[in-house]
């Protein structure tokens, strides 16, 4: 079987894990071939330079021989410094990656949401909280599952999200009401009050559950016990 090789691709490590005996299987989202497998060989050595760049938030271009589901990692540079992220801001974008895992299949390419989520990253260093919600939304979008906001949405009107009709009208009390203001909000990707963030999380994060499962989120439960212990720095 032939062995394609691919050099010089954007992407970005979303996980690594111990391989063998001195090896790193990386989990990687690139550009032009989706979510990948990698592994590069010999990477926790104490003189390997491909582990101090196999980190998040790093734009990284990647080469490898590619034959079946895995491929073995050749070279690895910097696309560019780091994207700086620090404190609870950290758990964002594991979140990110974290979903991404779940959520998109190996070598299925989505440039647009690669581009998102570089977007993203850089967003969540000025700790901008709507940009997890946009990203959100192109998420669902790009798998097949977005969400229906019509141009037709009153911003005085409380709506019940149903995932065949879009939004139903509703009374303000009904179990589950979204304000109009809120939808529209999150039709249009720009948020003004703390009302329509809080929301549009609701929404999105119903609409993600079936897709993610029962199992928590790794991320979540990390930032859990960091804030039951006192706080990130």
């Amino acid at each position: 079987m032939s062995r394609a090789r691919i050099s010089l691709a954007l992407g970005h490590v979303l996980r690594t894990q111990a391989f063998r005996d001195s090896s790193l299987l990386v989990e990687a989202f690139t550009e032009e071939h989706g979510r990948i497998g990698l592994v590069a060989r010999g990477a926790r050595s104490p003189q390997s330079r491909k582990r101090a760049l196999l980190q998040p938030f790093q734009p990284l271009l990647l080469s490898w021989t590619e034959q079946g589901d895995l491929g073995s990692l050749t070279a690895i540079e910097a696309a560019a410094p780091p994207v700086p992220l620090a404190g609870e801001l950290v758990f964002s974008g594991w979140y990110l990656n974290e979903i991404l895992l779940r959520l998109v299949q190996r070598h299925d390419p989505h440039p647009v949401l690669y581009a998102a989520y570089g977007r993203t990253l850089h967003d969540l260093a000025a700790a901008t909280e709507a940009s997890l919600r946009i990203f959100e939304k192109q998420l669902l979008a790009e798998l097949g599952y977005g969400l229906q906001l019509f141009d037709d949405l009153l911003p005085d009107q409380h709506y019940r999200y149903d995932d065949e009709e879009g939004p139903v009208p509703v009374g303000p009390e009904a179990p589950g009401a979204l304000s109009g203001d809120s939808l529209i909000a999150l039709r249009d990707e720009r948020f003004e009050t703390p009302q329509q963030l809080r929301q549009a999380r609701q929404l999105l994060r119903a609409s993600l559950r079936p897709l993610l499962g029962t199992q928590e989120l790794e991320s979540a439960r990390l930032l859990k016990q960091l804030r039951a212990r006192g706080g990130a720095s």
